[in-house]
């Protein structure tokens, strides 16, 4: 199925920015925002700027010699691939925040690595299909701002958008399996005022603890901001709105899901190799879609788009669009609900700090690991098998040791600058380690001290390595009660 097209404005008719379509398409038509976007390179040159000349010029240079060997590098190597992120300067006031990946260590082996039984396709299914009520957002993969998502009928930009979606089960046509999934998906864009400041100056960069006041109120809330009013969910009527896209998914090679609902979408394989110059203006671009499941009835979904050009040796992200979305019933009925949405646009949310993830946590940890081979497919589908597995640990998450900020300065390298810190308490990575694995991440953290996590790794020869679900519970306590 055609891939939507993933440009942030609608000029003559809406563009799609959501997909459960084809992940491998190429863009040459869509127009570039005027954004700096983070970008991996193994080819990364930076241009000398020449100094002012002057009669101290060797006291300088001795100088500058002995600053340089004293400094501590922030570039390391990564396995050919390398985090380059075109720095942009922003104002003082700035309140958006990334920062360098969290550090995580383990403490204490609760139980080792065990097998776990493999999802079942029907129960998934269960927990996907019905009619979900959500909203949705884009937001820049370089400074983690809010990016507008339509112009509106007054030449306006506008930020949030309220999302319908209907998720049908049906029979497939194909015999390799028995059902798939149809999404429909209607959406109307609101607020043309953007992100929603904040009554201390928008300085939302703090890595220090937060007091009593700012974590007494929820992550949803919005205190000690000027609230703007925009129109409620229930005050449009879906059936007239716009169609944001209508798309299907079945067991496909790439798909690794859970029973919950929550589930990793993105290719098995990515092109890796020799770059040809001939194809210089091909960019294979990728849609990873990752989706998240609270309580059953709430789930956070996160759609990263890359771009993998010069061979796989140069990767970009182009787009980070977030929805978070409330179950209301199921899809054979019409929603009859009178219920007001219980979720606020991602404007009118706080974002979560990094001082909330520290700290020790319990965590329990699924992994699925594809099987390669010569016959990589499964008797049934065309789909790649996975080993389930399962394990649990104390785990302690510190602070990074590069803290990025916008706002105070402009960054010489951006290395270390991985975690985007969005609304609602969402975090999205996409970072390359040291060993040359690409891993795409996103967090879902909420003030219960529970955080949700979704990775997906690649290998350097572009193979899926494995896709990590996570739960995280927070440990409020400073000694273990006895047991």
């Amino acid at each position: 199925m055609q891939s939507p097209s993933l440009d942030a404005f609608k000029l003559q008719q809406h563009f799609q920015f959501l997909g459960f379509s084809s992940y491998h398409y190429t863009l040459p038509s869509i127009r570039k925002p005027k954004y700096c976007y983070p970008c991996v390179s193994c080819n990364l040159k930076r241009d000398k700027v020449k100094g002012k000349e002057n009669v101290w010029s060797i006291d300088n240079e001795m100088s500058k010699t002995e600053k340089e060997r004293d400094k501590p590098t922030r570039r390391r190597k990564r396995g050919g691939k390398r985090m380059r992120r075109n720095v942009t300067r922003k104002t003082k006031g700035d309140k958006v925040m990334i920062s360098g990946a969290m550090l995580m260590e383990v403490d204490t082996v609760l139980q080792t690595q065990e097998p776990v039984i493999l999802p079942a396709w029907n129960t998934f299914v269960s927990s996907v299909s019905g009619i979900w009520k959500g909203v949705g957002a884009v937001f820049s993969p370089i400074t983690a701002e809010m990016e507008p998502i339509e112009i509106g009928n007054k030449n306006e930009h506008l930020f949030d958008c309220y999302t319908l979606s209907r998720i049908d089960v049906e029979p497939s046509p194909s015999a390799s399996q028995r059902s798939i999934i149809r999404r429909k998906v209607n959406w109307v864009t609101v607020n043309p005022h953007g992100d929603v400041p904040e009554s201390n100056g928008g300085d939302n960069r703090s890595l220090e603890k937060p007091t009593g006041a700012t974590s007494s109120f929820h992550m949803h809330e919005t205190p000690d901001r000027k609230s703007r009013n925009l129109p409620k969910f229930e005050s449009f009527d879906f059936g007239k709105t716009d169609i944001m896209e209508e798309d299907i998914m079945g067991m496909e090679p790439g798909l690794v899901f859970f029973e919950d609902g929550s589930y990793s979408r993105g290719p098995v394989d990515i092109p890796v190799g020799e770059s040809d110059e001939s194809k210089y203006y091909l960019s294979p671009t990728f849609k990873f879609e990752q989706c998240l499941v609270k309580g059953c009835h709430k789930r956070l979904r996160i759609v990263h788009t890359i771009e993998f050009s010069n061979g796989g040796s140069d990767i970009q992200t182009l787009r980070v669009a977030v929805y978070e979305e409330q179950w209301v019933s199921t899809a054979n009925l019409a929603d009859q609900s009178d219920m007001e949405l219980d979720v606020k646009p991602f404007s009118q949310r706080r974002r979560v700090q990094p001082s909330e993830l520290t700290g020790s946590w319990k965590v329990f940890e699924m992994s699925a690991t594809p099987i390669y081979g010569e016959d990589n497919t499964t008797e049934e589908t065309d789909r790649v098998p996975y080993v389930y597995l399962c394990t649990e640990n104390l785990k302690k998450r510190s602070l990074p040791e590069n803290p990025v900020y916008f706002g105070e300065e402009e960054m010489l390298d951006m290395q270390d600058a991985t975690v985007l810190w969005l609304p609602g308490g969402v975090t999205s990575y996409v970072d390359v380690n040291k060993d040359g694995t690409l891993c795409i991440g996103v967090g879902w953290y909420s003030d219960e001290g529970m955080n949700l996590v979704m990775e997906r790794d690649y290998e350097t020869d572009g193979k899926l390595k494995e896709v990590r679900w996570k739960s995280e519970m927070k440990r409020r306590w400073t000694n273990p009660p006895p047991m």
